[in-house]
C-alpha cells in the first residue's frame, strides 16, 4: 500500500517541477512585456506586432518554407518506411541509421557544407544548365535551399513519429486485406494504410513546423531572413516587441499541437471500427474464392 500511494505522490511532484521550469521562463517573459518602467501595465508591444516591419513577409515566408518541408519530409519518407515494412524489413536499421544521422551532425556543420556547395556550383557550372538550378535555389522570395536543410534536420523527428504509427498498424494485414478485395499496391496503401496513420502523420507535420518555425541558425548563416531570424534582428531595437512575438508564436504552436493530438485521438478512436470493416470486407473476398477451391 504505501508504494501504490507513494508512486501518485512522485509523479505529482515530477510533473509539478517540469511546469515550473517551462511556465515561469513563459510568465517572466509575459511580464517584461506588459510591464514598461515609468507607464506601468500595456500591451503596446503586442499592438505593433501586425504593423511591424518585416512581420508579415517574415511569417509568410516561414509558412511557406514549413508547407513545402512537410510535403518534402512525407515525400521522402512515408513511401520509403512502408515499403521497408512490406518488401524489405532487413533495411529497416539501415533506414533508421540514415534518418538519424542528423542528430549527430551540428547545424553549423550543415550550413558550412550547403554554402560550400552554393559556392562552388554557379563557379564550375556557368555553362551549364545546371547553373539556372544553383540559382533558383537560393531565390530571396523563395529559398529552396531552406527547404531542403529543413528537410534534412526533420528527418530524425519526422522518422520517430511515423516509425511509432507504423509500429501499432499492422501494415502487411491491411494491405493484404485491400488487395483481397481486388485494390491495386497504390490503391491500398492510398486508402487504407494512409487513413490508418492519421495521427502519425499529424504528429510528423506539427514537428516539421515546429522545427522550421523556431529554426534560427541555418536562415541567418545562409543570409535568409525567415520568421526567427526576423524576431532575433528585431530584439536588438525593440526588445519588447521581440519577446511579445516569441510569446505570442509559443501560445500559437501550443495550440497547433492541441489541436493535432485532438484530431490524432479522434482517429484512433476510429480505429477499431476500420479494422473491423476491412476484415469483413477482406472475409467477403475470401470467402467466393474458398468455395470455388
Amino acid at each position: 500500500m504505501a508504494r501504490l500511494t507513494r508512486t501518485p505522490l512522485w509523479r505529482g511532484a515530477v510533473g509539478l517541477l517540469a511546469g515550473l521550469y517551462f511556465l515561469i521562463p513563459v510568465a517572466a517573459s509575459v511580464i517584461f512585456t506588459v510591464d514598461v518602467p515609468g507607464q506601468g501595465f500595456t500591451l503596446g508591444a503586442y499592438r505593433g506586432i501586425l504593423g511591424a516591419d518585416g512581420f508579415a513577409d517574415s511569417l509568410l515566408l516561414t509558412v511557406e518554407l514549413a508547407a513545402a518541408t512537410i510535403v518534402l519530409v512525407m515525400l521522402l519518407l512515408v513511401p520509403a518506411l512502408v515499403a521497408v515494412r512490406l518488401g524489405a524489413p532487413r533495411l529497416r536499421p539501415v533506414l533508421e541509421i540514415i534518418c538519424s544521422l542528423p542528430l549527430v551532425v551540428p547545424s553549423v556543420a550543415l550550413v558550412s557544407g550547403y554554402s560550400s556547395v552554393l559556392r562552388w556550383g554557379p563557379e564550375h557550372l556557368a555553362r551549364t544548365p545546371l547553373f539556372q538550378t544553383f540559382t533558383a535555389v537560393q531565390d530571396k522570395r523563395f529559398p529552396f535551399v531552406l527547404v531542403l536543410a529543413y528537410t534534412v534536420m526533420a528527418l530524425p523527428l519526422a522518422y520517430r513519429a511515423l516509425d511509432a504509427g507504423l509500429r501499432v498498424v499492422d501494415v502487411r494485414v491491411l494491405v493484404e486485406a485491400a488487395r483481397s478485395c481486388g485494390a491495386s499496391a497504390p490503391r491500398a496503401v492510398l486508402q487504407v494504410v494512409l487513413p490508418n496513420l492519421r495521427g502519425a502523420l499529424l504528429n510528423a507535420s506539427f514537428l516539421t513546423l515546429a522545427l522550421v518555425l523556431g529554426e534560427y541558425t541555418v536562415g541567418a548563416l545562409l543570409g535568409y531572413q525567415p520568421f526567427a531570424v526576423w524576431i532575433v534582428n528585431t530584439g536588438g531595437d525593440q526588445a519588447q516587441l521581440s519577446v511579445a512575438v516569441s510569446v505570442l508564436s509559443l501560445v500559437v504552436t501550443w495550440l497547433l499541437l492541441l489541436v493535432f493530438a485532438a484530431l490524432g485521438r479522434d482517429r484512433t478512436r476510429s480505429l477499431p471500427r476500420t479494422s473491423r470493416r476491412a476484415g469483413r470486407d477482406a472475409a467477403a473476398a475470401l470467402t467466393p474464392a474458398q468455395e470455388v477451391a
